[in-house]
Formats: structure tokens, C-alpha cells, sequence
């Protein structure tokens, strides 16, 4: 082989992003299958209460609520005992259901459009999707792991659910340790309809 075509060849194999094949064939599936399950139970809801309340398990099936918490309170998450862990964890997932739910109107569904995932570690899928609702275009990523292939994060526009939280719950365990963490994910809830 000469050595252009080694070197054409290496330079199509470096600028390839890591697409994956059979390896996202599971994670793939089960997200669209999560998601056409979320959107049923949203169809036939009638307020944004009954959605919250009818993809609750749904999600909790689907997502790795645990895994979430933790990355979003960060290394303070270490310090956390188990009851302040399964109390914050608990919060952590009410209000990110009830955030999801609030953004559907009843009725009204979105039109996704899956494209190529890819593997940037092993273990991990991200799935990027185009999503268009009520006449606004988004781009999420739906960040996929073993074990389950359950989603870990998902990135709108850009923007990390995660590290978003994280620059909240980071901030607030700085200032006053797990207790204040807790505290705010209770006012946070307390204050969601």
C-alpha cells in the first residue's frame, strides 16, 4: 500500500465520528420505544398534572434517576449520607418529571426525527434527535449507559440538563453541605404546580 492511500485513509478514519452499528441497535430501540410510550400516555392525558402522573413510571423504567442526582450534586454527593441520598434522589426525580411534563400541552405531540447515533465511550450511546414543537425546532441528545441502556442526561440545544443543575446544587452543598441541597430540591418541588 503506498503511502497516500495510508495516509488517506487514516485521515477518513480520524475525521469519522465514532457511528455506531450493532453496538446502538439496543440503546437505539429502547429510547424510541421510551419515547413513543411517553407520548401515548401524553396524548390521551388531559392536563399537565395527568401527564406528570401517567409517565412518572414510565420514566423512572427509562431513566437512571440515581445516576443523575448524583451527577448533578457532584463531588459534595460523596458526603451525602444514604437517607439524604435516597430523600434527594426522590426530589431530584419529581421535579425533573414534572419540569418534562409542564413543557407538553395537552393534545399537542412533537414530530422527532432520530438521527445517526454515535459511541463516544464504551458503555455509552448519545442519540441525537431533532424535535419540532409547536412550531419550534430543537436539537436533544438523549445520553444513553449501561447498565440497562438507561438515559443518564439530555442535552438540549446544547445545553446539559446535568451540568445545569449542577451549577445550582454545586453552589448551594458549597454553602451549606447536603442538608441545604435537600433543602432547596424540597423548595424547588414545593414550588412546581
Amino acid at each position: 500500500m503506498s503511502y497516500r492511500v495510508l495516509l488517506t485513509l487514516l485521515l477518513a478514519l480520524a475525521t469519522q465520528p465514532n457511528v455506531c452499528t450493532a453496538a446502538s441497535a439496543e440503546p437505539e430501540t429502547k429510547l424510541k420505544g421510551a419515547v413513543n410510550e411517553v407520548l401515548s400516555v401524553a396524548n390521551r392525558s388531559n392536563s399537565k398534572a395527568a401527564i406528570a402522573t401517567g409517565v412518572r413510571p414510565l420514566l423512572q423504567r427509562y431513566i437512571s434517576f440515581e445516576t443523575m442526582t448524583r451527577r448533578a450534586v457532584g463531588p459534595g454527593w460523596r458526603s451525602f449520607d444514604s437517607s439524604q441520598q435516597a430523600r434527594a434522589t426522590q426530589l431530584f426525580t419529581t421535579l425533573v418529571i414534572r419540569t418534562y411534563a409542564n413543557k407538553f400541552t395537552p393534545g399537542q405531540l412533537p414530530e422527532i426525527q432520530y438521527r445517526a447515533a454515535t459511541e463516544p465511550a464504551t458503555g455509552r450511546v448519545d442519540v441525537p434527535t431533532t424535535v419540532v414543537y409547536q412550531g419550534n425546532r430543537y436539537t436533544v441528545t438523549y445520553r444513553i449507559e449501561q447498565p440497562g441502556w438507561l438515559i443518564t442526561d439530555v442535552v438540549i440545544e446544547g445545553v446539559s440538563m446535568i451540568a445545569n443543575y449542577r451549577s445550582q446544587l454545586d453552589a448551594t452543598f458549597k454553602k451549606g453541605g447536603a442538608e441545604a441541597v435537600v433543602q432547596s430540591l424540597e423548595s424547588s418541588v414545593s414550588k412546581q404546580p
